[in-house]
């Protein structure tokens, strides 16, 4: 009786902590959420206010910002930079695990030593470069940045996902006489799928959140949401209503994306941990 009251307390003791932990991090979230439905002298209150009545006002006041053309340009730039790094990924990726090409190991070690370049070495060129090309404050030369920030790592995670696919399918769709194209889509595809959609979303979230490129190479025409959000960091201080309101309309797509994915990305994830 004393060992089964142990694992019991053991248990609750557990649970209660593993609760406080994940109230601490989802705290800032559900303060930001409060914050955005406040006025704002309700959100520079001291102690804060916790009850208060919500208003829409800073959602609209945010739209009327001009906020619509940088999600626009944070969902087209994500969308097609996420598409073009899974259309060349794939194919990289297997040919990296299910049909080694000679020095794989040379290829996945260049392909690794492209995220050691520290960003703020390359903006420079990068800068001269989109000048002379009519390239900067242009939608694609985010699309093309972030297809190489994104297509490195995607084949690293593409390939241990490729790697788990049983050789024994892969036999006998070629024993059936299927081609490569219709080997990768009717067999090697639906076994990966939860794999690629956990890469997507990764690419989709580095995307949506990168700031560096997009403060540095864009500014009325391409901006993106991170870029609208430094907006309200101004001589005067902080609107820290609007910037909360601001900060979760820019959080809801990938919010809302991950958790539609959700099953796939836990699937994903957790590929090759149980044999």
């Amino acid at each position: 009786m004393t060992t089964h009251a142990q694992r019991r307390a053991g248990g609750i003791s557990l649970s209660v902590v593993t609760w406080v932990i994940a109230i601490l991090f989802v705290f800032p979230l559900i303060w930001m959420v409060l914050t955005s439905f406040k006025q704002e002298a309700d959100a520079y209150t001291d102690p804060p206010r916790l009850f208060f009545s919500p208003t829409l006002s800073q959602f609209a006041n945010i739209i009327e910002r001009g906020f619509l053309p940088y999600l626009a340009n944070s969902a087209f730039v994500t969308i097609v930079s996420t598409l073009i790094v899974l259309l060349v990924g794939v194919p990289a990726a297997y040919a990296l695990s299910l049909a080694p090409v000679p020095k794989t190991s040379n290829v996945l070690g260049f392909f690794l030593s492209t995220k050691m370049l520290p960003i703020v070495a390359a903006i420079i060129p990068l800068y001269v470069i989109s000048q002379r090309t009519q390239l900067l404050d242009n939608v694609l030369v985010l699309i093309i940045l972030y297809t190489a920030m994104n297509l490195p790592l995607a084949i690293w995670m593409l390939r241990s996902f490729f790697l788990e696919v049983p050789t024994e399918m892969i036999e006998a769709g070629r024993v059936d006489g299927a081609k490569l194209p219709l080997l990768l889509y009717r067999v090697i595809l639906p076994v990966v799928a939860p794999g690629i959609a956990a890469t997507a979303l990764i690419c989709v979230i580095f995307s949506w959140t990168e700031f560096f490129y997009a403060v540095n190479l864009t500014a009325a025409r391409a901006g993106t949401v991170p870029v609208f959000l430094v907006g309200f960091i101004t001589s005067e201080g902080l609107y820290w209503a609007q910037l909360s309101a601001a900060a979760l309309l820019a959080s809801l797509p990938v919010m809302i994306v991950g958790w539609i994915a959700q099953n796939h990305l836990v699937r994903g994830l957790s590929m090759g941990a149980v044999k």
